[in-house]
């Protein structure tokens, strides 16, 4: 007998054992009424059920209040209300609270504790039933209806062992030689199947595959010599759903899949390893490396905004694909290779696993050079299709005819928004397969090989190539189409309200459990697949503070062992369910402090271009609430009323500003406003501490992302209108030079180097090219195409219009302009890549060499003095003793006094560089000499 005929009757001979052992032992705990189903006598109808009941060991269910006469009943049909639907009845008895339930489920703290009796074989028999709590009064009365909550016991039948679910490396269709294996962990489960389907997604013939349960793991296996590499597939699943209360028999794709359908319709068998899925070279390219995360220095990029408006592609049909990537002289790819020249090292890629919402199949797309004709085909309730307009009319050219300040243009992008190939790709549907829309081919494998294409491009242009995923919550849960977790195992892999059992939704979708241990091995294992199978350099984690610091930590050594230069950040954003480690130590920016996975600093960010994207913009015009940030000193648009308290604020712009360059360390010294000598953490910052973080590499320092308005919208809401064109692009220029000059890890939105608009928008996940466009031809930055969608900024249409009409085309940017911004940009690129002294790689060294100059109560407002020391006993840079970078955000040049200033000189890039303003500062016996809305950086 074969090894694996020999597995397979011990799985069966395992599987009878249990059978005979439940069987005998079934009445070892007797139900509370051991009369038959039907005689169980509960009057539910004046009773409201909710989910607050929850079975955390097996022998320990937790309530919210306390119960009177209590048992855990149990139906078998999925029907617990009808008068035969209860299958079986356990008495919940009183105990004690737990000492481990504060620390490790301090949600459920408060909750009162009961014990039922029953063996682990009973538990998971019953754990595919459908569970309620029902409690009566003394007369009889049932007074209570609580459904149970199943995750934390899932979890302890299922993954504590050393041998169980979580250590199981097999999930999913693996090929082995002549067989394909097919492993789900379903333990709620009655039945699971396999059907499979041929190339043109036709029932096969030998297509039905029975899984077999190991009762131990939970995990449904089986094999089948009828599924090579290329073979479609779906699950057939028979469970109890508590979304319907019914049993359901379910088809789903697989939460493991590595290859997809279009429109992700099937899971299809693959093997990552085989050639026939890889481009020519894919296994001997070389990888970019850094000798430190410091040295990252981060460029934002979303593959459709990449080259969607780039008309030098050779062929149309690239645009917005992976394979625009791999052009050899488009306007695009020119323009990371000059990015590159100068420093730029690393290629964020907003999210490119399968996504939901954009259709994969082109037929079905609008595009902005689609006809009317097309539009009309699609969409049936535009007024346009019933007028009489010329149907030949392409999209783009009648949002073009539209007048800007008017709401034209938004409403005909909201109608189409749905039908566009456009979103940001915040809506996970399956983790480890690559996009399909981004692919020119999307069936199969196709997608696979020109996501590789694309990485191994990035690479041999010298990129390290990082991937924002987000494991923190699905575009969907239940038993519909988009559902895929919530239909293997219900209720399990999304984080549920306690009481209410909805799924919480604080992310704005369904927010997954990554506390829960199979979804945070779901998380590890799709991480080290595209590590390993994709080499991809590292993972930028979506409102990262959702999950556990542990797993966070967990995950990232796991990736290191596959690449040990891997580099994670995120958001370490603290809100929501979890806020406060109310369910466990969130990976926030505060808990991360040291760790070295890094977590954008929203300190640095509004010091230097103002406060909070939800501060109404009519505030922030008239100098109110979070102030306008080192961008725009108070100007004749405040009152005198608040004068006193906007000088307040703008110094504590400049602290906050400091500690940001400082990388924002919680102990970096610095005298403050006030004259004290303070540390980072006491520094405020709305309540909280500016400086938090004890590592350089704990922090990604930015200005602009894909979030809220671009750099350049959000600084229009800020100057003054009588400011002229080329003082917006050096205000721009500067607010950009922050990040780069700063300790820590900087990171650059697309597009923001070349004054990118998005015509005020605050929030563009969906809404299309029209408002998304980046022109590397550099003739445009897309500034006042069209009032910004009604949904997220009508609020906002009347100061936009004031701020346009008061500017009178000062805020509209040339192609000259545009280049200016771009080169000035590269320029602070090149310094900051030129020297180690820019990237210091821990505290200490940050402490010992950085140094602020114009502090405390008699400091020049509005210049910002730093030196970076580089003794000769402990030199890092042999060309550099000491370098002074001074940011002059007024609007006239300023002085400033320093013993020594003639034995520096302007940097070598500055002198030979772009701006010719720059090269206008200066050094003298008397000191520093720059010029306005400048950041010069001197040499000695």
């Amino acid at each position: 007998m074969s090894l694996g005929n020999f597995k397979k009757w011990l799985l069966i001979a395992a599987s009878i054992i249990t059978a005979v052992l439940l069987s005998s032992c079934s009445n070892t705990t007797k139900p509370k009424n051991t009369a038959g189903s039907a005689k169980y006598s509960f009057n539910f109808q004046a009773i409201q059920n909710d989910f607050a009941a929850h079975w955390v060991r097996p022998d320990l269910l937790l309530v919210d209040k306390p119960l009177n006469s209590a048992v855990l009943a149990l139906s078998n049909n999925g029907n617990i209300r009808a008068q035969d639907g209860i299958s079986a009845v356990y008495s919940l008895t009183p105990t004690d609270n737990p000492n481990w339930l504060t620390s490790l489920h301090p949600h459920l703290k408060t909750f009162y504790a009961y014990s039922v009796d029953l063996s682990v074989e009973q538990v998971k028999q019953a754990l595919k039933q459908q569970l309620a709590v029902i409690d009566q009064d003394e007369l009889g009365n049932t007074t209570r209806l609580s459904f149970v909550q199943i995750p934390l016991v899932l979890d302890y039948l299922y993954t504590l062992g050393n041998d169980d679910a979580d250590e199981f490396d097999s999930y999913g269709a693996r090929i082995d030689n002549d067989v394909t294996r097919f492993a789900i962990w379903a333990p709620t489960a009655k039945e699971v199947q396999v059907r499979l389907y041929d190339s043109n997604q036709l029932p096969l013939e030998q297509g039905t595959i029975q899984l077999t349960e190991d009762p131990m793991t939970g995990i449904w296996s089986g094999i089948s010599q009828h599924a090579p590499q290329g073979t479609y597939y779906l699950y057939q699943i028979q469970l109890y759903h508590p979304s319907t209360q019914r049993i359901e028999t379910l088809r789903s794709t697989d939460p493991y899949s590595l290859s997809l359908a279009t429109n992700s319709q099937f899971s299809q068998v693959v093997d990552l390893k085989s050639s026939s899925t890889q481009p020519q070279g894919w296994q001997y390219q070389q990888i970019p490396e850094v000798n430190s995360p410091e040295e990252l220095v981060i460029y934002e990029t979303h593959v459709r905004d990449f080259s969607a408006s780039d008309s030098s592609l050779s062929d149309p049909q690239l645009a917005g694909k992976y394979a625009a990537f791999s052009q050899a002289h488009s306007n695009s790819v020119n323009h990371l290779k000059a990015l590159r020249e100068a420093g730029l090292n690393t290629i964020h890629l907003l999210p490119v696993y399968d996504i939901t919402t954009v259709n994969e199949q082109p037929a079905q797309v609008i595009s902005l050079n689609d006809d009317l004709a097309k539009v009309c085909d699609l969409i049936t309730d535009i007024s346009l299709c019933t007028s009489d307009m010329d149907k030949n009319t392409t999209l783009k050219s009648l949002l073009q005819s539209f007048d800007p300040l008017s709401a034209d243009a938004q409403s005909l992008i909201e109608k189409i928004r749905t039908f566009d190939a456009f979103n940001w790709g915040y809506d996970p549907y399956h983790y480890t397969v690559p996009e399909g829309s981004y692919a020119l081919n999307p069936d199969g494998i196709s997608r696979i090989i020109e996501f590789r294409q694309m990485v191994q491009r990035l690479h041999q242009l010298g990129f390290r190539v990082i991937m924002d995923v987000v494991y923190n919550h699905t575009f969907a849960a239940g038993v519909g189409p988009k559902s895929v977790l919530d239909k293997v195992v219900p209720n399990y892999y999304h984080r549920l309200n306690p009481i209410s059992g909805t799924v919480e939704q604080s992310t704005c979708c369904d927010n997954t459990a990554t506390e829960h241990r199979m979804m945070a091995k779901l998380m590890i294992d799709s991480l080290k697949v595209w590590a390993e199978d994709y080499k991809i350099d590292g993972f930028r984690f979506d409102l990262m503070g959702h999950q556990p610091k542990s797993l966070m930590l967990e995950a990232r050594q796991a990736v290191r062992q596959i690449d040990p230069d891997t580099y994670f950040y995120g958001e370490g954003w603290n809100f929501g369910e979890v806020a406060n480690n109310a369910r466990f130590v969130q990976a926030t920016q505060n808990e991360l402090a040291g760790s070295e996975i890094g977590t954008f600093t929203d300190r640095l960010r509004d010091a230097v271009r103002g406060g909070s994207s939800f501060v109404s913009k009519e505030q922030i015009r008239q100098g109110q609430g979070l102030g306008n940030g080192l961008i725009s000193l108070p100007n004749e648009l405040q009152t005198a009323q608040n004068q006193a308290q906007m000088m307040t604020e703008y110094k504590l712009s400049l602290d906050q500003a400091r500690i940001g360059l400082a990388g924002n360390l919680a102990i970096f010294p610095i005298e403050n406003a006030q004259g004290q000598r303070v540390f980072g953490r006491d520094i405020d910052y709305g309540g909280a501490a500016t400086g938090y973080a004890l590592d350089p590499a704990d922090v990604i320092n930015y200005v602009s992302k894909h979030d809220n308005q671009t750099l350049w919208d959000n600084n229009q809401y800020r100057i003054a209108s009588e400011v002229s064109t080329a003082d917006r692009v050096r205000m721009q220029i500067l607010s950009l030079a922050y990040p780069l000059m700063a300790q820590g890890i900087p990171f650059i939105h697309m597009g923001s180097e070349l004054l990118r608009s998005k015509s005020f928008l605050r929030d563009s996940y969906d809404y299309g090219d029209w408002f998304n466009k980046v022109d590397y031809a550099k003739q445009t930055n897309n500034y006042n195409v069209g009032l910004p969608p009604a949904g997220k900024d009508e609020a906002n249409w009347d100061i936009i219009k004031r701020i346009i009409s008061q500017n009178q085309g000062r805020d509209i940017v040339s192609p000259a302009d545009i280049e200016t911004a771009s080169q000035v940009f590269m320029d602070f690129l090149r310094i900051r890549t030129s020297t180690p002294l820019f990237s210091l790689r821990d505290a200490d060294q940050i402490i010992r060499r950085v140094e602020f100059h114009n502090t405390g109560p008699d400091q020049q407002l509005g210049l910002i003095v730093m030196s970076i020391d580089d003794p000769y006993s402990r030199d890092l840079d042999s060309n550099i003793e000491k370098l002074m970078v001074i940011f002059n955000h007024t609007g006239s040049t300023q002085q400033f006094s320093y013993l020594g200033a003639e034995r520096y000189k302007l940097h070598p890039v500055q002198q030979a560089g772009f701006d010719p303003v720059i090269k206008s500062a200066t050094t003298s016996v008397d000191g520093f000499s720059v010029p306005a809305l400048s950041v010069a950086v001197f040499v000695r």
